[in-house]
């Protein structure tokens, strides 16, 4: 089976393979979506990465407690399934999805204030271990991470070009330190 290539389509993070788990070729995922149940669901052929060990066709998905479990068409045993650690599953994105923004549409956006003073732009996101952050490019060509939550990101306007930031003082690099100068 041929993988399709980044060229054709933007490829998402849908869950990173970890470690295994029992004999029967079962491996713990570290999620990276909000709908495991349908981007994961059995029957399901994904892309990964690196290519070469895909496609990676679901055979079952399950949770246990707050971890989630699944096992791969053709890899039945402990062995197979070590060798799939580390391994990202993608995906195509849902763009339905309300309420859900994918970094190839937030890339490029204009950050400005509510009240319309332009901060920079984003340059993408960064997947961190707590949360996802923006990458603000600001205007003075200083690079912050700005944690991609509601409180500091009250608007995602794709439409319209442009996200609202609400930074705490202190968070932007062009902020002024305590001495009145800049960071």
């Amino acid at each position: 089976m041929n993988q399709p290539s980044a060229e054709d389509e933007v490829y998402l993070r849908v869950a990173t393979i970890g470690a295994a788990r029992g004999l029967a070729g079962q491996v713990r995922l570290r999620l990276h979506t909000d709908d495991p149940r349908t981007r994961l669901a059995t029957g399901t052929l994904l892309s990964t990465e690196p290519a070469a060990v895909g496609p990676l066709q679901v055979a079952s998905i399950r949770q246990v407690q707050q971890h989630w479990y699944a096992t791969f068409a053709g890899i039945t045993d402990r062995t197979g399934a070590e060798a799939l650690r580390g391994v990202v599953l993608l995906a195509a994105p849902d763009e339905s999805e309300p309420e859900a923004w994918y970094p190839h549409q937030l890339a490029g956006l204009r950050a400005e204030r509510a009240d319309g003073t332009l901060l920079g732009s984003i340059d993408g996101v960064q997947h961190l271990p707590a949360q996802d952050a923006l990458v603000l490019h600001e205007v003075g060509g200083q690079r912050t991470l700005v944690p991609f939550v509601t409180a500091i990101v009250p608007v995602v306007d794709v439409p319209g070009g442009r996200v609202v930031l609400d930074p705490p003082t202190g968070l932007l690099a062009s902020d002024p330190d305590e001495r009145g100068g800049q960071r």
